[in-house]
């Protein structure tokens, strides 16, 4: 069957072309040269925690992310904690993704619209990043297309009551995952006007939706109490919209081509809803209190990928007219030279230099460098995750300023002794490995704790070893 037979065979489903597809360049440096950065590190020491350990952890911190931490938790059980373990989740869930883009185009405007829908996703700069990042976004965005494409069935008269059922289901899931995935729902609203949906769609649509909603708000409530973990996050500024104005432009001609109208069910009608409102919403919610991070609302690139698919179907359908022949090398001559455009930014991202750090680099040289017995330091105390996920790489060095570990504590680094115990610590010890961030990137030391640390060591210490490697650093000392 040749490729042309494929593609004008509209009953025959082509999403697993796109699955492939994505879920190849997935595979494609997953390890970024066993490389984990700080993110990824959280995820990985509290998947290696014991349930009790987790749940004692989301009562003071990262409640958010606990459907996924305990996710993780049962595949590292499975499959042994390790850097394909903790990315793979990401990489098949953008697959999924991929295909229901695929479905979804196909269905609302045929097999070219939906090929290039699913095949743009994965090549998109911020997919790329989060298609192998050991973080819940890709799942979320997984549940979007699910929650999408099942919508779409139900305004194509297929609203069955496993359909409704499914499609709450996906939402509450993603929320669990992350609950700005709410946003979709204001998202399939502006569809559900877009396309005038029949009456008969309005009211289980609303059930599920706010089922999902009511569902999730414990834990959006909940969480509000550990609001503080996103004050690291700057207040919105003009600069930060420039991105989500590039890709509503990009999003806008597509949906433009397609010539969509009022009262139809189209690519643009559930494409642009989905692009915009989660990137407006946002937007609005960062002027209330900070919160533009474009992972939040990843799963809005499957609005931006439906678009550039319908985009492109436009421009295959009008070739065809003309040329039926050069028509069919349409679309992929252009995903040709998106790649080849793209391929620098595919390399990079998949490089240990994509991220601002790397604990396991930095593990390797604690190792070489330490003496059994020296002391270790951390600044930040949140450098701690470097032990944690390598604890043996630090076998044999006490850490003299934990008082409480992580996992009795329930947080992410320990709780640490006061400022005059840590000094005391100090000066009993003859040699001290610090494990901080690497000059081009540390913070300015802020807390009581930090700055006796330092103090100690600049003033009764010399440095004797003094190694710097992927955005972090370990400085040996040894007391004058």
């Amino acid at each position: 069957m040749t490729l042309r037979t494929i593609i004008f065979r509209r009953d025959l489903p082509i999403w697993p072309i796109p699955m492939l597809w994505t879920f190849g360049l997935g595979l494609w440096g997953l390890s970024r040269e066993n490389s984990v950065w700080r993110d990824e590190a959280a995820a990985w020491q509290v998947a290696e925690r014991p349930l009790g350990g987790i749940w004692r952890m989301l009562e003071h911190v990262d409640v958010v992310h606990g459907l996924y931490y305990v996710l993780m938790h049962g595949l590292f059980d499975c499959f042994g904690a390790g850097t394909t373990t903790l990315r793979m989740p990401s990489v098949v869930a953008m697959a999924v993704a991929a295909g229901c883009v695929t479905a979804i185009g196909q269905r609302l405007a045929g097999a070219w619209a939906g090929l290039a829908g699913g095949m743009a996703l994965a090549l998109i700069p911020a997919v790329q990043f989060y298609l192998q990042e050991g973080r819940p976004y890709a799942l979320v965005a997984a549940g979007a297309g699910v929650a999408t494409l099942l919508l779409v069935w139900a305004l194509q008269g297929h609203g069955r009551r496993w359909v409704w059922i499914s499609y709450g289901g996906a939402v509450l899931v993603s929320a669990l995952l992350n609950w700005l995935s709410l946003l979709i729902l204001p998202a399939h609203l502006g569809t559900l006007y877009w396309a005038r949906a029949e009456r008969g769609v309005w009211k289980p649509w609303a059930v599920s939706a706010g089922g999902a909603a009511v569902a999730a708000s414990p834990l959006i409530l909940f969480s509000r109490g550990q609001s503080a973990q996103m004050s690291w996050i700057p207040p919105l500024t003009w600069h930060m919209m420039i991105g989500p104005a590039v890709l509503l432009a990009v999003g806008g001609v597509g949906a433009l081509l397609e010539r969509p109208r009022a009262g139809q069910l189209s690519v643009a009608a559930v494409g642009l809803p989905l692009l915009a409102i989660p990137q407006l919403g946002l937007i609005g919610l960062s002027l209330v209190k900070p919160a533009f991070l474009d992972r939040y609302v990843l799963f809005s690139m499957l609005g931006l990928a439906l678009l550039v698919g319908a985009g492109l179907g436009a421009v295959q359908s009008a070739s065809a007219r003309r040329s039926p022949k050069a028509a069919m090398l349409v679309v992929p001559a252009v995903l040709a030279v998106a790649v080849v455009a793209l391929l620098p930014q595919s390399l990079a991202k998949r490089s240990p230099g994509s991220r601002v750090d790397d604990v396991l680099a930095i593990s390797e040289r604690v190792e070489r460098l330490k003496r059994e017995g020296d002391a270790v330091l951390f600044v930040p105390a949140a450098r701690r995750d470097t032990a944690l996920v390598s604890p043996d790489a630090f076998a044999g060095l006490r850490d003299v300023a934990l008082a409480v570990s992580p996992d009795r504590s329930g947080t992410l680094k320990g709780v640490e002794a006061e400022p005059g115990q840590i000094a005391d610590a100090l000066l009993a010890q003859r040699e001290v490995l610090l494990v901080t961030d690497a000059s081009g990137v540390a913070k300015p030391v802020s807390n009581e704790r930090d700055r006796v640390k330092t103090a100690v060591l600049k003033d009764y210490f010399a440095v004797v070893a003094d190694e710097q490697v992927r955005g972090r650093r370990v400085v040996v000392y040894r007391r004058r």
